[in-house]
């Protein structure tokens, strides 16, 4: 519906002194749209909430099906005590789940502290048309709809979830490297992360079942469509200079994002290299990555500071890379394992002279600072699935009145 093809992508998001909204997109909710034939008109303005916590391609893709209803796209995202009070503890604090909403190229603003339990109020104050989520049911703890008020006043509209990805699952996924067989890893062998017995994790391995249909380690069978809708499929203008820059990707994350921002700043176009599953895990060993090579392209696709992705890129910059993708300009130093050869993967680059280091602020968040957290706080996203899966089986058991979700 919305008339601006291109995403906008602002240096860095602002945020209003007045309404404390996070303007990511540099548009508003009260910009007029303006039509072919050079008159104006009020945007259609969504409202979607949510936890948005370790925000994955699930979350964004919601968010591309919502934005794709309308014009603007306003995103309340929950505090940390309030998720706390209604769901379980996060894994990301929330400002970090801010900044990751803020990231994604199909939102425009981002409101923090946005209540649990959807209010027109809200909805009003950032001139909300209608409020979009999922198609199941969300409840506050006392079991209440969380959209109940927004769909008597019919400013609800649904939209389908993403099959295969979840939050919980996420989780499941970090702990399942704590069994004996993922000690491989040096650097994870000698963390914390290792001395739980498997038989402890059973909760996160198992598969749904009849009591808990819904709680599973399920896995995401990519399409060429997925793709197709979070590339933005913009070519590079002649005299563009394309910055080029590499990695994992794994659990893509607010330290990933303010890496490509800052890669941004380099140059006018953003190439990213996103590895192979298999030379990953020649490199990191263990067992990552824990996304898999398309969920992890999905996820780097949806970012605002992203144009283009090499979908398998080898893991040593190779010619190939900097000649026959795009012309690159800069290369910038992402990584600091070698290849599995030993080899430094930026020699032909740094060759060149085209590489770029950026600094390191040393507050920068790493995938093995999540899975830390994860492991620190095990009992609690232990109790946090207990409660979900007892909510699972009383939905379960009266499928003909409910259908179970979670605020995204």
């Amino acid at each position: 519906m919305s008339d601006t093809a291109a995403i906008s992508r602002p240096s860095s998001p602002t945020i209003d002194p007045v309404d404390g909204g996070i303007y990511a997109s540099g548009r508003r909710p009260t910009d007029r749209i303006r039509q072919p034939d050079g008159t104006t008109r009020k945007p259609t303005v969504i409202w979607v909430d949510g936890c948005f916590d370790m925000m994955h391609y699930g979350h964004a893709n919601a968010l591309r099906q919502a934005k794709a209803m309308g014009d603007i796209l306003v995103v309340g995202v929950h505090s940390d005590a309030e998720i706390l009070l209604n769901k379980g503890p996060t894994v990301m604090k929330e400002q970090e789940r801010y900044a990751a909403v803020a990231a994604c190229k199909w939102v425009d603003v981002v409101v923090p502290d946005a209540p649990y339990f959807t209010q027109l109020g809200w909805l009003d104050k950032f001139h909300c048309d209608f409020c979009v989520h999922g198609d199941d049911i969300t409840t506050l703890a006392d079991g209440t709809d969380c959209y109940q008020e927004v769909k008597d006043a019919n400013r609800y509209r649904e939209c389908k979830r993403t099959q295969g990805v979840s939050t919980t699952e996420m989780v499941g996924r970090m702990l399942l490297m704590t069994k004996d067989h993922h000690k491989r890893r040096s650097s994870i062998a000698q963390s914390s992360i290792t001395h739980f017995k498997s038989e402890e994790l059973d909760s996160f391995s198992s598969g749904s079942s009849k009591s808990s249909p819904y709680t599973s380690i399920s896995h995401f069978l990519p399409t060429s469509r997925r793709i197709v809708q979070f590339s933005e499929g913009r070519e590079p203008k002649t005299g563009d200079k394309i910055v080029y820059v590499d990695g994992d990707w794994d659990l893509f994350h607010v330290g990933h994002i303010e890496f490509l921002r800052k890669a941004r700043k380099l140059g006018d176009y953003v190439l990213v290299g996103v590895h192979e599953d298999q030379v990953v895990n020649a490199v990191k060993g263990s067992n990552f990555p824990l996304m898999n090579l398309h969920e992890r392209v999905l996820s780097v696709l949806a970012c605002r500071y992203v144009d283009e992705v090499v979908i398998g890129a080898p893991y040593k910059v190779s010619k190939e890379v900097l000649e026959k993708v795009y012309p690159v300009d800069v290369v910038v130093v992402s990584k600091r394992d070698l290849d599995s050869d030993g080899q430094d993967p930026y020699a032909l680059p740094r060759q060149k002279g085209i590489t770029r280091e950026l600094p390191n602020s040393g507050e920068d968040l790493t995938t093995d600072d999540i899975i830390g957290r994860i492991i620190e706080q095990r009992k609690q996203y232990e109790e946090r699935q207990a409660r979900k899966m007892a909510k699972e089986t009383h939905i379960s058991e009266n499928s003909d009145k409910f259908q179970l979700g979670d605020k995204i």
